[in-house]
């Protein structure tokens, strides 16, 4: 049995796998992500400076020593782009992987059990979702203070309503299914049938959201790095690049460029990584 379950499970990676390589572009998106990842893994490797190491002068322009030159303190700015994507990731795939756990867990709980369970938590979930993301995220950065990992918990907070309510309304279509009331005839308990067969079988929506989430947490990260409430000084972090750039933007552009197309690559492929997914799990636009 277990063997034909794993049997099962590859081949349905390898059909989403199949369509996910007629989309060229989701294709070139995972490679690109890919090669981030490797990039903020290998950065002590791969970056010819350290972050925090200063030269003699500020405001080099682009040699053989700096590839992208250096900034007001001489430091090299293609090493700190290259530390800077670990932070960048981090506040992107840590917040959206802490708020989808929790949102997945509220909405499991609300699509399952349903009726008062599901008006409480729906009910929590309207008012929570009547705060602005931003502002809420803004709020929460501000009272828990400047640093990574606040950051971090305020994007993670302000994330968690769009989970819960798309794993609800995953769940109410799964659990009238025939193999969850199977489950259930044979006195399969509550948590084993949630766990064995309705979280599992509904949470392929999710995947495209939490991919696509990805990229706007690291947007929203950017932002609030950019107003002294997320990475602080002196790592580096594509948010901060810009705002310590901003004083020098009509003398120096570049150094405002370099992370903003950074964090639009980054975003850009997320996001089309994410649209490719959603085309590739869509079972009608299968072949």
């Amino acid at each position: 049995m277990s063997r034909v379950k794993k049997n099962k499970k590859k081949s349905q990676l390898a059909d989403v796998w199949h369509q996910l390589k007629k989309n060229k572009g989701a294709v070139i998106s995972l490679v690109v992500i890919v090669a981030i990842v490797i990039v903020a893994i290998l950065a002590p490797v791969i970056a010819p400076y350290s972050y925090d190491a200063t030269g003699e002068k500020g405001f080099e322009a682009p040699s053989r020593e700096h590839l992208l030159g250096t900034d007001k303190l001489g430091r090299d700015i293609f090493s700190r782009i290259i530390y800077g994507t670990r932070a960048s990731l981090m506040i992107g795939l840590l917040s959206v992987l802490i708020s989808a756990v929790i949102g997945i867990f509220i909405g499991a709980l609300a699509g399952y059990f349903g009726g008062a369970t599901d008006n409480i938590l729906m009910r929590f979930l309207d008012i929570y979702q009547s705060i602005p993301m931003m502002l809420l995220c803004l709020v929460l950065a501000a009272i828990l203070g400047p640093s990574l990992k606040n950051a971090i918990i305020a994007l993670a907070v302000s994330m968690i309503p769009q989970f819960a309510r798309m794993m609800r309304a995953s769940i109410l279509t799964v659990r009238e299914m025939e193999y969850v009331e199977a489950a259930k005839s044979i006195n399969g308990s509550t948590w084993h049938v949630m766990r064995k067969y309705i979280i599992p079988n509904s949470i392929s929506p999710l995947i495209v959201t939490i991919t696509m989430n990805v990229g706007n947490a690291i947007l929203i990260g950017a932002m609030l790095s950019f107003v002294g409430l997320g990475v602080q000084p002196p790592t580096p972090e594509w948010g901060t690049m810009i705002s310590d750039a901003r004083n020098y933007m009509r003398q120096h552009p570049m150094l405002a460029v370099y992370p903003g197309v950074s964090i639009m690559i980054t975003v850009l492929a997320f996001n089309l990584l994410g649209d490719g997914l959603r085309d590739a799990l869509d079972p009608r636009l299968k072949n």
